[in-house]
């Protein structure tokens, strides 16, 4: 079980060569690959430019989680701790592999794959590895000497550094898988630790990574993050000064000693985190806008950035925020079309709230309209048969539009149902009804409500008002007269005591009553003009047969009237009658 476990942490640790003598002494050469060839052939992993060298030298092969070291028939043989090797031989860490002059250091690191995660948003405190943003000791920012100033910058004392990169071949390998990766996906759970992947690869002197983004709140939030030793524990933090300035000046940033750096000198920070070497580079979208950044840093002094690491990791940053932008541009998409169906949903479930047909009832004839200014509205309207072949007509408007007034809506059409059919009183019945409504807590909501009740056998209405515009009356020779105007009580939901009062008038043969919500009445023309209820009783006076004649007459004047301009409110319409013949 022991020799089990070993393999598998062994299969999944990061295994290298140091260089430890020779011009390039702290090179260090990735042995990711399953055979990693050293050689003198520029395509080998571990490139070695000396003639003694054979052009594929020696292999390293990995086979269930152990690296073993062969000779491959080189000129002058290959030697593991001071012994000429014949057939393979496993290497542990810190085994020496010398070829001709040079030595080389075997190493196996904790795995790079262990110390990777992505989050969704969460605050720089909340992440798993303790990422945090650190605030500078020097809070003036007009101090050039706390703040960051150049552009693509290196700081002195470079020339006698050790250049410490991955071969050419390798960065190229590597650039072209982020190249792949970034153009097949779409989530953003995939892009950055493979991102990250990557630039371990290029740079192999990198030992801390971290990709953080923009929130909507403008809080830089980590997204991704990488250590390549796994005892490297609560170590990914984030200094203001630096985040501050490659986001507001959309420069990348190479401090080859941070800590020692002239233009951090004042941020005690970074002295604190042991950063030696950092590259910083923003995201910057199509519109120049800083949506985040990505930051590697070095703990080895040795070891530090070059100009162009900088270059490559602003490159790369460049098609990384191209490909994030997509990705979000994706992600709205599908939120609009789910946001699209659900709306869609919502339209089919309200129109089912709506009666599928008006009532049939001898000598009288019944007219509808609804057309909510969006998928969903506030508006409702409804026929209840009650006892004695009564049909209630009902007209509401809810304070307010779309999907939260159209959920108001569906439930006040529960409550109106229940109360008619409990209560045979119909100003009791509203009263019930708002008492219901102002209990529910519907906060600032309130809605605009008539119950009309017409009783065919006396040809009587009885009509109760909650703060509506008044039914609009016609006579058989075109006079337009409101119903009940002095009549009008509150709104539902503004007082849970209001107690309404019912009025009753007879319908004689040729009246008709015209209910509707104002989405109607304040229909806009694209002179920001009011259609008005002056006008709607004015074109209800001409001689008009039926009442089906006279909604569509309504509609078709206020669509002239609007010429074509937004709706911007519901309309709701209903119109019904007595027929001008008894026997009709």
């Amino acid at each position: 079980m022991q020799l089990a476990e070993t393999a598998v942490k062994r299969a999944a640790a990061v295994a290298s060569l140091e260089l430890l003598n020779g011009d390039h002494a702290g090179q260090r050469y990735s042995l990711a690959a399953e055979k990693s060839v050293i050689g003198r052939h520029p395509e080998c992993q571990v490139v070695i430019d000396l003639g003694a060298v054979s052009r594929q030298h020696a292999i390293i092969s990995q086979i269930n989680g152990d690296y073993l070291l062969e000779d491959n028939k080189s000129r002058n043989g290959t030697v593991l701790n001071d012994q000429l090797i014949t057939g393979r031989q496993q290497l542990q860490p810190g085994d020496r592999v010398k070829i001709c002059d040079l030595e080389f250091e075997f190493q196996l690191e904790t795995p790079i794959s262990s110390r990777q995660t992505f989050t969704p948003e969460r605050t720089l405190s909340d992440f798993g590895f303790g990422v945090l943003m650190e605030e500078d000791d020097n809070g003036n920012a007009s101090d050039s000497r706390g703040s960051v100033m150049s552009k693509l910058d290196v700081s002195s004392g470079l020339g006698n550094s050790i250049k410490f990169t991955a071969n050419p071949e390798v960065k190229l390998r590597a650039l072209i898988e982020i190249t792949q990766s970034l153009c097949k996906t779409l989530s953003l759970e995939d892009v950055f630790p493979k991102l990250l992947d990557s630039l371990f690869k290029i740079f192999m002197q990198a030992d801390r990574g971290v990709v953080a983004l923009k929130s909507k709140e403008g809080k830089i939030v980590p997204r991704a993050v990488k250590l390549r030793r796994g005892d490297d524990e609560d170590s990914i933090r984030l200094s203001r000064t630096i985040v501050n300035e490659v986001l507001n000046s959309k420069q990348a940033i190479l401090s080859a000693d941070a800590a020692t750096d002239e233009r951090f000198e004042m941020s005690q920070s970074i002295a604190d985190f042991r950063i030696r070497s950092l590259m910083c580079a923003p995201l910057v979208n199509s519109d120049g806008e800083a949506l985040g950044l990505i930051q590697i840093d070095s703990l080895d002094q040795r070891n530090r950035f070059q100009q162009d690491d900088l270059e490559v990791l602003a490159g790369v940053a460049t098609q990384a925020a191209f490909v994030l932008e997509n990705i979000q541009l994706h992600e709205n998409l599908v939120k609009q079309n789910r946001m699209e169906r659900d709306l869609q949903l919502a339209h089919k479930v309200q129109q089912s709230l709506l009666p599928s047909a008006p009532p049939a009832i001898n000598n009288y004839h019944f007219f509808d309209f609804y057309e909510p200014a969006n998928m969903v509205g506030g508006d409702f309207y409804d026929y209840i048969l009650l006892p004695g072949d009564r049909v209630a007509v009902i007209l509401a408007d809810v304070s307010g539009k779309g999907v939260s007034a159209a959920l108001v809506m569906a439930k006040l059409s529960a409550d109106v149902r229940y109360c008619l059919a409990s209560e045979p009183e119909l100003n009791r019945a509203v009263n019930r009804i708002n008492t219901g409504f102002c209990r529910n807590g519907w906060e600032d909501r309130f809605v605009t409500f008539i119950l009309m009740v017409l009783d065919p056998k006396l040809h009587e209405v009885t009509l109760v008002n909650a703060g509506h515009m008044p039914p609009l009356l016609r006579e058989r020779e075109g006079v337009v007269t409101p119903l009940s105007p002095n009549e009008s009580g509150m709104p539902l939901g503004v007082s849970e005591d209001f107690e309404y009062v019912a009025t009753k008038r007879k319908l004689e043969p040729g009246q008709f009553v015209t209910l509707f919500t104002d989405g109607l009445s304040e229909a806009m023309n694209p002179q920001k003009q009011l259609y008005g209820i002056e006008r709607l009783e004015k074109r209800m006076s001409p001689k008009i047969s039926d009442v089906a004649e006279l909604g569509r007459a309504i509609l078709q004047d206020i669509k002239q009237f609007v010429n074509g301009f937004p709706q911007s409110d519901d309309m709701c319409l209903v119109c019904f009658g007595r027929s001008s013949c008894p026997d009709e």
